[in-house]
């Protein structure tokens, strides 16, 4: 039988609601790691445990430095020879980004594989447990090796890289923005894989190498119908921001104001980056920006975009530098 590291962050996974039809005004964090898988006697078919409660808040209040204490306490796990896997419980809200940050900065073959619940652990229809059991089998399966970090919701699996929150409230939130999924669990209980992640992570990853202690300030702006530059001026001069990532409109366009900010926040050294609020498609270079160093985010959603530009300006400053990291993870 493997052996797998199972690490609670929070999240409605770990909620217990108010009744049992409580799908909205819970409280995260009512479950330990511990008490969840007390829960789920099945899972001690599956696999043996090493268990640890990293956090236990909603992802909303997630940020850098619980990534980086995330990231520690995995590597930690991955470094014991007789774990096999890891499974990460975390809330939706910002499961992706997360999963995103360990998928580029973690040096593994080992799956790493993050899951969530749209729904408490204690409601009608809950499907906590069910998630749960699916990531389980999914890192335990020989198949998932060397596959980065991997996403579980709803018997499909997704790769951190592509795997967005696509609605507020349904089970069936979790999608690939723009490739499909990897595969699935079946009824069966096997986990089947279709394709293979192509861009590079984990083992193959140029930030796996380092020992990150802090990570660079990065916002994103969204750009709108009559958008002003004021934002994007605000932050180049507060001196905090070592990049931005503006979400576009359509194929990454902003408005001739915002341009004339993002000029001038570049000209201040700032990393400019360009994706779009459009939610699938390539933001490519174009003849109008090409005398400005912006880097385009290729099909990167606008937080995943801010995920690898913090990564990368720890590694350079040159956009030319950074839009290859854009063009290869």
């Amino acid at each position: 039988m493997k052996s797998i590291a199972l690490l609670g962050t929070g999240g409605t996974i770990s909620a217990l609601g108010e009744h049992p039809l409580d799908y909205k005004n819970y409280t995260t964090g009512s479950l330990t790691i511990e008490k969840m898988i007390e829960s789920i006697p099945t899972l001690s078919s599956l696999a043996h445990y090493s268990v640890e409660q990293v956090s236990n808040k909603s992802s909303c209040d997630l940020d850098a430095n619980d990534w980086l204490k995330i990231k520690q306490r995995v590597e930690y796990y991955l470094h014991e020879e007789e774990v096999d896997g890891i499974v990460i419980t975390h809330g939706t809200s910002t499961l992706e980004e997360t999963a995103y940050f360990l998928h580029l900065s973690v040096r593994t073959t080992k799956p790493i594989v993050f899951v969530g619940a749209q729904r408490p652990f204690d409601v009608v229809g809950t499907d906590a447990a069910s998630n749960i059991l699916h990531a389980v089998r999914v890192a335990t399966a020989s198949e998932s090796k060397d596959k980065g970090v991997l996403v579980v919701l709803n018997d499909q699996i997704s790769s951190a890289r592509e795997a967005t929150k696509a609605d507020t409230y349904r089970l069936n939130t979790f999608i690939p923005s723009q490739s499909g999924f990897l595969g699935t669990v079946d009824p069966d209980d096997t986990v089947q894989f279709y394709r293979n992640p192509v861009r590079k992570h984990t083992s193959h990853s140029e930030f796996a190498t380092q020992s990150l202690r802090v990570l660079p300030q990065v916002a994103i702006v969204y750009s709108y119908s009559g958008a002003s530059g004021d934002m994007i001026r605000y932050l180049a001069q507060s001196k905090q921001y070592e990049g931005i990532v503006v979400a576009g409109t359509g194929a990454g366009r902003v408005t001739t104001d915002e341009e004339g900010a993002l000029v001038y926040a570049a000209e201040q050294g700032i990393a400019i980056v360009l994706s779009s609020r459009v939610g699938n498609g390539r933001v490519v270079p174009i003849r109008k920006y090409e005398r400005y160093p912006f880097i385009t985010a290729d099909n990167l959603l606008p937080q995943k975009a801010r995920v690898l530009l913090m990564l990368a300006l720890t590694k350079a400053k040159e956009p030319k530098e950074i839009q290859r990291y854009f063009n290869e993870y």
